[in-house]
């Protein structure tokens, strides 16, 4: 796993965009040219309490009224204005890997070694990373691909533990009349997406997702992204049980490729949409792990 590792990324020393430097203003263009309806499709679900998270590295959802209207008024008045000028702003406190959201390349790190060779000793800091936090990561306008396995065992969806290699998503593709090609993003619908706010406590007991030889699979490919519809792309549990995230490692730390979790992917699905623009911007919250984010698809 750490061949990678002994060499900087191919794109330098110091770069920082990993596969996000295959973002170029053709693939864009070619992305943009290929809606022809003007149809939209939201890939997020809702941010809200009702989020499901994971303990202890996710906390739940917080938000509260921190002013209100009548508070306003009345400062406002104090001061000498007479319009009434009532304003709400509220309070948010949460991880950045809430709701459907996208991880950062400094995410995850292979023992002390971040993407690109970085010693994550220097990088993490008690306030954020120094390197590889999520401003840096480019707006997404490229081709989307969605690989339908979700029907794989006969079913409306994947069960937990259900592993998906690289033959699935081959299968996917061949039978979706895709290829998968540089600068794509490839969206994985398992079903499984469906429980998502509606039975938390099913949708983290585990999940079906890719195994390391599926997510080798796409990124020798040189896919910039890898999203799915559950809470970490990857089959949980592992099916060997000496080995954790494995595929965030592979993906992130070794190929620097992004990963997309918690996507709402059904009406994809439904309408059997194989292409697709697809466009995901992130906030610049500097030196975070990953960011909350509204990926849309355009067909």
């Amino acid at each position: 796993m750490n061949e990678v590792l002994k060499d900087h990324s191919r794109w330098g020393r110091d770069d920082q965009l990993g596969a996000g430097n295959l973002l170029t203003p053709e693939r864009r263009l070619s992305a943009l040219r290929s809606i022809q309806t003007g149809a939209l499709y939201d890939l997020s679900h809702e941010i809200s309490p009702k989020a499901p998270f994971l303990m202890p590295n996710q906390t739940p959802f917080l938000q509260s009224i921190w002013a209100s209207w009548h508070d306003s008024i009345r400062r406002r008045r104090a001061a000498g204005a007479t319009n009434d000028a009532g304003s709400n702003v509220e309070r948010v406190e949460m991880t950045m890997h809430v709701g459907t959201h996208i991880d950062a390349l400094g995410h995850f790190s292979i023992g002390d070694k971040l993407y690109n060779g970085l010693d994550a000793n220097d990088v993490v800091t008690d306030w954020g990373l120094d390197r590889l936090g999520i401003e840096h990561m480019p707006p997404m306008i490229s081709r989307g691909v969605l690989l339908d396995v979700s029907g794989l065992d006969g079913g409306a969806f994947l069960e937990p533990g259900r592993v998906v290699g690289p033959d699935d998503l081959a299968r996917a593709a061949d039978a979706a009349g895709v290829a998968i090609e540089a600068g794509d993003i490839v969206l994985i619908h398992t079903g499984w997406g469906r429980l998502f706010g509606v039975n938390n406590d099913r949708y983290l007991s585990g999940e079906p997702g890719i195994d390391v030889p599926a997510a080798r699979w796409l990124t020798s490919r040189d896919v910039v992204a890898i999203g799915c519809d559950n809470m970490a792309v990857e089959v949980l549990p592992n099916p060997d049980r000496g080995v954790a995230m494995a595929v965030h490692q592979h993906v992130l730390v070794e190929s620097g490729v992004h990963l997309i979790e918690n996507l709402a992917l059904d009406d994809l699905a439904r309408d059997r949409i194989a292409s697709f623009c697809f466009i995901l911007l992130a906030a610049k919250f500097k030196g975070a792990t990953g960011c909350p984010v509204r990926p849309i698809a355009l067909v």
